[in-house]
């Protein structure tokens, strides 16, 4: 937790997903070990707000994303 808040607090563009994991003291770790995908996807996904993920990395990062965010839809947190 306190990384990544070093890291938000650094000026570095985050994305929805970033901002929804430093909220809740969530670890890009974390996020990787429950989706299955891997820390390039990961970090991608959370620091990249442009990024679209393949319609399989979206299905396994929304269901981590929904143990958070019970209500959480792609377009929440992705541009598609």
């Amino acid at each position: 937790m306190l990384f990544s808040f070093f890291r938000f607090e650094s000026g570095k563009k985050r994305s929805k997903l970033g901002r929804l994991l430093d909220r809740h003291g969530y670890t890009q770790e974390e996020l990787r070990e429950e989706s299955g995908v891997s820390r390039n996807t990961v970090s991608k996904a959370c620091n990249d707000p442009k990024y679209v993920p393949s319609p399989n990395v979206l299905k396994k990062l929304m269901s981590a994303i929904r143990k958070l965010d019970p209500g959480a839809k792609a377009d929440d947190y992705f541009d598609i």
